[in-house]
């Protein structure tokens, strides 16, 4: 199967000093940023492995990831502004 990679590198290009500065700056941010890519990892490997899971967890965990996408974002937003 090919899988898309859903990292904030490949997402937001345009961000990459401030991912990098948030990362080292803002305890917060850097949680975040750690739990979106661990989740991301697990969607991609299970997506990529073609793994048995319920259609319902896998769209549960696709949404958890957005939400963490959209917070990181209007992180990346303000700090850039």
């Amino acid at each position: 199967m090919n899988v898309d990679h859903h990292d904030l590198h490949h997402e937001f290009p345009e961000y990459a000093a401030a991912i990098h500065s948030l990362k080292v700056g803002s305890t917060h941010f850097a949680r975040l940023f750690d739990e979106y890519h661990t989740l991301t990892a697990q969607i991609e490997a299970l997506e990529d492995n073609d793994s048995p899971i319920a259609d319902t967890a896998l769209e549960e965990m696709k949404k958890q990831r957005i939400k963490l996408k959209d917070e990181l974002y209007g992180m990346l937003k303000a700090a850039k502004a």
